[in-house]
């Protein structure tokens, strides 16, 4: 009961009639998983009907404006209009994350993956979850429910220390890396007609360091806050920059959320178990709604189209796993980094014109060569934090036990832990927005 109240104390905080939106899906949700379970002979419509239901407040804040505006502009090109309506109301924080949430929670029910859960707060409780509500991870129910209905007799000290180096590295990741590139990224892109095309490369580049340090330092800290009370929530990440195909990239960056397509979209269109033709659509489909559920904007459906493409040509070509030596590894690492990084330039710029405009200035070789830089002090920063990160995690990449076996030492350990601490105290942007995913 007390982290059900602080929970909706704390969304009550953002703008508190939106509280209502979070109360109907999780009351919505809640019943119709239980209809499902006491009535197996209309279960599938009482399914299709919960789950329809639990997006209606997510397609009407999200989606809706963008769809009018689509509309209005096909019936303009036959002659035909309408007043197109000004709606300029805010997305609830957090909607695409509780929303996917408890319809994923419906569907497990209704295929008996789960059994429903009859207590109206605990399930609440599950959806509303401080942590985890802003920007995921999307936690699956069957793992965090039994959690919360587990006795605590105890303080777990171990697990707490855990937590709080999590939110230790999850803060540096965030504020001495991510808003660090920020602070370069916000300069450069808004206005790339300015800059050089080398400029505007390095600037996609730090874009994704940015989005990486940012979410990944997000999930870091919500799962550590989880650990600190007890509570083992989803894995988000694991240093989706070292894949060596964008199909791993995928294993590696936004876990809950790949996991919740493959589960929810991907498996029940057919999987891979079909036709390849039917499995490539398959693919395409389930990216399709990954970018679509990014926003309601043409560039995050390109987003998700390029990465369902980049994924069936590695299908067709066999690459989408990595068969080579440690060079032929780093290569393809690299190549699956720049691949990604092209498909983040759309997911940036506002207006599919400005990234297309980009990209052809990043190519455009008439330009001249140079690098703009705004002092060598911040680019001193950004240089640090970002080969504190790569050693990081370069370590756990290719060197697990070694790394291991380095923690056991307290003088090493302790030594660590004040060097980061330090570093976001002396070098990180304190006073940054809020995370980038709770736009979405």
């Amino acid at each position: 009961m007390f982290l059900l109240v602080v929970s909706y104390i704390l969304y009550l905080n953002w703008k508190p009639i939106y509280v209502l939106i979070l109360l109907g899906v999780t009351l919505t949700t809640y019943l119709s998983a239980l209809q499902i379970e006491r009535k197996r002979m209309n279960a599938r419509w009482i399914m299709i009907v919960g789950v329809m239901l639990g997006l209606l407040p997510l397609f009407f804040f999200k989606y809706f404006i963008f769809i009018n505006e689509q509309v209005y502009e096909l019936l303009s090109l036959v002659g035909l209009r309408y007043e197109l309506q000004g709606l300029n109301w805010a997305v609830p924080v957090g909607i695409s994350f509780f929303t996917f949430q408890s319809i994923g929670y419906v569907w497990d029910v209704y295929y008996k993956k789960m059994r429903a859960e009859q207590d109206f707060l605990t399930y609440a409780l599950f959806i509303s979850f401080f942590p985890s509500i802003l920007s995921g991870p999307i936690n699956k129910a069957s793992l965090v429910i039994p959690q919360l209905k587990k006795l605590r007799p105890y303080f777990d000290y171990a697990k707490a220390v855990e937590g709080l180096r999590m939110i230790l590295w999850g803060m540096f990741m965030k504020v001495v890396v991510a808003d660090r590139m920020g602070l370069y990224v916000d300069t450069v892109l808004p206005n790339y007609m300015n800059y050089t095309g080398v400029t505007c490369f390095a600037a996609s580049l730090f874009y994704s360091i940015q989005i990486y340090g940012d979410f990944a330092g997000y999930s870091l800290m919500a799962i550590g806050v989880g650990k600190m009370l007890g509570f083992e929530l989803t894995e988000n990440f694991r240093r989706p920059y070292f894949a060596v195909s964008v199909t791993d990239f995928w294993r590696r960056w936004h876990i809950s959320l790949s996991t919740w397509l493959k589960d929810y979209i991907y498996i029940p269109l057919g999987g891979s178990r079909c036709s390849k033709l039917r499995n490539y659509w398959n693919i395409l489909v389930t990216f399709l709604v990954s970018g679509i559920w990014h926003g309601a904007n043409w560039t995050f459906v390109v987003w998700g189209l390029c990465h369902g493409l980049f994924q069936i040509v590695e299908k067709l070509l066999g690459q989408q796993n990595c068969k080579y030596d440690w060079l032929g590894k780093s290569i393809k690492i690299v190549i699956t980094f720049l691949l990604i990084n092209f498909a983040w330039i759309f997911f940036r710029m506002p207006t599919l014109t400005d990234a297309f405009s980009l990209i052809k200035r990043i190519f455009d070789i008439s330009l001249p060569m140079t690098f703009f830089f705004d002092s060598i002090t911040t680019m001193f920063f950004m240089i640090i934090g970002l080969a504190i990160l790569l050693f990081k995690e370069a370590m756990e990449e290719f060197f697990p036990n070694q790394k291991k076996h380095l923690t056991r030492f307290v003088l090493l350990r302790w030594g660590w832990q004040i060097i980061v601490l330090s570093l976001i105290l002396l070098t990180g942007v304190l006073g940054s927005d809020q995370f980038i995913y709770a736009n979405f």
